[in-house]
């Protein structure tokens, strides 16, 4: 079992202190620090930060803690505290930027073809707050519609998964042949070969618009800032000493 670092074990006491106090707390440890939409009446200006030490239940902080641990503990040796601590949260605020962009395209799409039907800002604001409507619309916009836009826009993202495929991708850079293994398919595959396997289905069910309950594109975010950042330290040398 590799000894975790102090950086790792704080990481993981923050988050489960957030776990367990939103347990107590409920939902409105949720509206206060859960990622929502910028132009949700619960947004607030923390919530890319916060979100990233919140969770939806007991498998998801497990699965989030364990990849930490596993992941980001070689990461770290190699590179710092300091330099993996930097590349952590921001492979998290890329995946709330990915999210939120990706949020902001649907939801405008939504409300563009509300506008076409006749529906001004107000009233549309005002259904995707209360979810109430005029079932006249019915005959332009159809239910799945409606019900699409109104929990992208009401939905809040929770988790540090952003930031652990961020981490997942920087792993499989720094150790390309590494082999892993799967809970339910216990084969060893090299992490060149395993992360870009999840990575891809998390594209898919992102782009198919398949209701999992995950955000996938903020899992494609975090990726993709990791993708970045890693990449260009390693090609570039960009050594740990910087950082002290």
């Amino acid at each position: 079992m590799r000894t975790i670092s102090e950086t790792i074990k704080a990481l993981i006491i923050v988050n489960i202190i957030f776990f367990i106090g939103s347990s107590f707390l409920g939902e409105g440890a949720y509206k206060l620090f859960s990622l929502y939409y910028f132009e949700h009446p619960n947004f607030r200006f923390w919530q890319p930060l916060t979100h990233m030490f919140m969770h939806g239940g007991l498998m998801h902080i497990l699965f989030n803690m364990y990849a930490l641990w596993a992941f980001g503990s070689p990461l770290e040796m190699n590179w710092g505290t300091k330099k993996f601590l930097f590349f952590y949260f921001s492979a998290g605020f890329g995946a709330a930027l990915i999210h939120t962009l990706v949020n902001y395209y649907q939801i405008q799409e939504g409300m563009n073809a509300l506008l076409n039907i006749g529906m001004n800002q107000s009233e549309i604001m005002s259904m995707l707050t209360t979810g109430q409507y005029n079932s006249g619309i019915l005959e332009a916009v159809s239910v799945e519609s409606i019900e699409s836009l109104y929990v992208s826009f009401n939905t809040p993202a929770v988790g540090a998964s952003g930031a652990i495929y961020g981490v997942l991708v920087a792993f499989g850079i720094m150790y390309p042949n590494t082999e892993l293994m799967l809970i339910f398919l216990p084969i060893p595959i090299k992490a060149k070969y395993f992360i870009p396997i999840i990575i891809a289905g998390d594209l898919f069910f992102g782009i198919s618009g398949t209701a999992t309950g995950i955000a996938h594109f903020a899992h494609i975010g975090g990726a993709l800032f990791g993708f970045i950042m890693a990449y260009y330290w390693k090609k570039n040398s960009f050594d740990s000493h910087r950082w002290n």
